[in-house]
């Protein structure tokens, strides 16, 4: 196998009636032409536009020709949602709207993948309800300390009593 690797040849067929350099200078170039033809052909097809997953821009969404949703999310910390989306597989675009005080985000979606978003979209409200249940119980240090202050506070009468029982 080695052997035949090495030993590669190229067969060139010319038809002419009186072979000179010229002729084969002439054949040689457009066998050279038809290799860097082939080669760009070959590069095209490989650098063909290849349709973006996940999160892209909103011109990449909309130039996809499928249709577009948008829904609105007033919340700061976006990154779980696009975390949750991602796991999902919805192709997704984040638009910030700063007119607003409190920014509001946009996010557009393609009009196909409207049922798997309504899926990601219902998990993140529960991650978010389940971090605010989170927050609202104090935390194993505060309830430490609080205990700590009870017992310094806490007066204990150490006396020892003696009494004659009968």
């Amino acid at each position: 196998m080695q052997e035949e690797v090495e030993n590669r040849t190229l067969t060139l067929v010319v038809s002419g009636t009186k072979f000179t350099g010229r002729l084969f200078k002439a054949a040689i170039s457009k066998y050279m032409a038809h290799r860097r033809e082939k080669k760009l052909e070959k590069q095209r097809s490989r650098d063909s536009p290849v349709t973006p997953k996940g999160k892209q821009t909103v011109k990449q969404l909309i130039g996809q020709n499928q249709g577009v949703s948008n829904i609105e999310i007033n919340d700061p910390s976006i990154r779980d949602f696009e975390r949750i989306a991602r796991k999902y597989g919805v192709d997704y675009a984040v638009k910030k709207d700063r007119s607003t005080s409190p920014p509001k985000y946009l996010i557009f979606f393609k009009a196909r993948d409207a049922d798997a978003l309504t899926e990601a979209f219902s998990e993140y409200t529960q991650r978010k309800v389940k971090k605010a249940d989170r927050s609202e119980r104090p935390s194993v240090l505060e309830k430490l300390s609080h205990f700590k202050e009870l017992i310094k506070n806490a007066v204990v009468d150490r006396t020892k009593r003696k009494e004659l029982e009968r």
